[in-house]
């Protein structure tokens, strides 16, 4: 009988420490693409207009802005179109 809870006990203990070290390690990489990758924010924005030679107003960058928040959200389409 003593077999038997001292093999829980190490299972259980093995899956705690499994999850501990898979929450840390997706966490450094949740960060390390986040510094790769940053979100698009509005100087971003404006550095892209300025770089093709524009100035852009306060409503084109609104624009832009709530076009890439719906494209995020939109559902996306498991079929092909042909």
């Amino acid at each position: 009988m003593e077999n038997f809870w001292s093999s829980i006990l190490y299972a259980l203990a093995g899956a705690i420490i499994g999850a501990i070290v898979t929450f840390i390690l997706t966490k450094r990489k949740f960060e390390k693409d986040l510094a790769e990758n940053p979100p698009v924010n509005e100087n971003m924005i404006r550095a892209m207009y300025r770089s093709m030679g524009r100035q852009p107003s306060e409503a084109q960058i609104r624009q832009v802005m709530k076009n890439m928040n719906q494209s995020k959200n939109a559902p996306k389409s498991s079929k092909k179109k042909k």
